[in-house]
């Protein structure tokens, strides 16, 4: 699950679990009746409900930020791959971008442009000996 997911829900269940503090003021303020009012005091038996998706949404959310902030800082990128020409089969140690993909690479012997083949995103997941770093990784790739 996306952070910001996580912290827009987390946002909507607090909103939810307060209404019953709020919206009373709320209704008043603009000019609410009492059958108003006695249906916002009728959300305040709720609380306790509202309380508990509340606080289960915010603690799902702390949990798939502390899962991300795990897996990114425990994670290793290799740089460095060694790319292989399909043409003439040299090979060559390249560092790989980690800002950009790269989808096109002139071979330094033959001056073959190679292109990802298949369902690969760059030239490193197809001639490479190590996947680009947002593969590495388990992200999409550019």
């Amino acid at each position: 699950m996306d952070l910001k997911k996580s912290i827009i829900g987390s946002s909507i269940a607090f909103v939810i679990a307060t209404s019953c503090c709020w919206l009373p003021a709320l209704l008043i303020a603009v000019g609410g009746g009492s059958t108003m009012v006695a249906f916002s005091n009728g959300l305040g038996k709720l609380s306790w409900f509202f309380g508990g998706i509340g606080i289960g949404f915010l603690g799902y959310g702390i949990y798939q930020y502390k899962k991300k902030q795990k897996m990114s800082s425990s994670a290793i990128v290799i740089l460095q791959s060694i790319i292989t020409c399909p043409k003439c089969g040299h090979k060559k140690e390249e560092t790989m971008p980690t800002d950009a993909c790269q989808y096109f690479y002139e071979c330094a012997q033959c001056k073959q442009v190679l292109k990802p083949t298949g369902n690969d995103c760059c030239v490193y997941c197809s001639y490479g000996t190590v996947a680009c770093p947002p593969i590495q990784l388990n992200e999409d790739c550019c």
